[in-house]
């Protein structure tokens, strides 16, 4: 399979050969299986303090027997853990502590932050991989992600290199994807709704994915840049992400696919 290679400009220079990886056969059912996978891998721990409700110097285990020194006989008293506040002779004043029922005692069904991972095979995880990058040079499932594009671009565009300028990059993106250039920068706008209220008033669109090779170094706002190494199947789904690539990061491919 061929492509446009395309100037550090967006002018268009000549065709390159792309990678065996983009002739592959596109598995929607493998990737999509891998995806829900990938969930369990990159969830954030969330758990308690394992520690927390547990640091008082509380006795579970108060006597109550006669006569007993620190004894709870005949005070009328649940066997609760305590921990003692103040005493005069041999009266104590206790208060409940350690257990859930108590003030400051630990919490009862929190979560543990330990998470079992959804297993996958290893082939799987290669052709779903190979499934993602072939899914960008399908003009077929690219319109069917942007549903809103009147004309979709020769996909997938290589570059040279990506320009170190954000306004070079923009001048660039406009030559090469012409009017699906809004889609390619990231444009955030406020959430609709309560989510506003929850920390996560603002949403933004995907933008574009530019893969570049493992020795480039390259930043660039509204852009997604990655290196091949780094890519995620969050990155790549659904199927279909407009994608630029440099000549570099297809040589990487090349050598590892």
């Amino acid at each position: 399979m061929k492509t446009q290679l395309y100037s550090q400009s967006g002018e268009k220079k000549s065709d390159i050969e792309l990678p065996a990886v983009f002739d592959s056969t596109i598995r929607e059912d493998i990737v999509s299986k891998y995806f829900e996978a990938e969930k369990f891998v990159l969830r954030q721990p969330y758990s308690s303090f394992s520690e927390a409700g547990k640091r008082h110097s509380a006795s579970g285990t108060i006597s109550h027997r006669r006569h007993k020194w620190k004894g709870a006989y005949g005070k009328g008293i649940s066997r609760v853990p305590r921990k003692k506040m103040s005493r005069r002779g041999t009266q104590f004043f206790w208060v409940g502590a350690e257990v859930s029922s108590a003030r400051g005692g630990r919490s009862i069904n929190h979560p543990l932050g330990v998470y079992t991972e959804r297993k996958i095979n290893k082939k799987e995880k290669s052709i779903a991989i190979a499934s993602g990058f072939a899914a960008t040079a399908d003009p077929k499932l690219v319109k069917q992600r942007y549903s809103s594009l009147k004309e979709t671009p020769k996909v997938p565009a290589v570059i040279e290199s990506l320009p170190n300028k954000t306004k070079e990059v923009m001048s660039a993106m406009k030559k090469i994807f012409g009017s699906a250039f809004d889609r390619t920068f990231q444009i955030s706008h406020v959430r609709a709704g309560k989510g506003k209220k929850r920390s996560r008033k603002y949403k933004s669109n995907a933008g574009l994915l530019v893969v570049i090779g493992k020795d480039e170094k390259s930043k660039c706002s509204g852009l997604d840049v990655k290196k091949y190494d780094d890519i995620n199947m969050r990155d790549l789904y659904p199927l279909g992400r407009l994608t630029l690539y440099t000549q570099k990061a297809l040589e990487d491919i090349k050598n590892v696919a």
